[in-house]
Parts: structure tokens; sequence; C-alpha cells
């Protein structure tokens, strides 16, 4: 698992670049916002259109809590 420090770093990170775009001026020090899994906070093999990580979709989409998905061999 992520570690929480870097999990609430890059939330607190999202929210100042957010609030800055909304005034209408550019953040000072422009760096890559991380995305992370909702569920667990893991940086790597994230999906965008779900908001999870590989891991965390695999698992909920075999027990059909994610709605439009389904195995594709069934």
């Amino acid at each position: 698992m992520a570690k929480t420090s870097s999990i609430v770093k890059s939330a607190r990170f999202k929210r100042k670049v957010a609030n800055a775009l909304a005034v209408g001026a550019h953040p000072k020090k422009a760096t890559r916002v991380i995305n992370r899994c909702r569920i667990c906070g893991r940086n790597r093999g994230y999906m965008r259109r779900f908001e999870m990580c590989r891991i965390c979709f695999r698992e909920l989409a075999s027990r059909g809590e994610i709605v439009g998905v389904k195995k594709s061999s069934w």
C-alpha cells in the first residue's frame, strides 16, 4: 500500500492547483500530478476512467460491483 503521507501530499497538491486555476493564475511550481487509486492509494496500473488501480478494478469487477463491466469469457 502507498504511504498515507504521499496520498495526502498528492491530494493537497491537487487542491492547490485547482484553487490556483480557479483564480486564473498559474501555480508557481508546476509538478506532475500523480493519480492514485481511490481504494488502496496505489499509483501504478491506474485506470483514469474508473479512478482505481488494476488490482482493485479486477476484484470489484469479478464480484460484479462495477456497473457495465462483465468478464469477456463468460
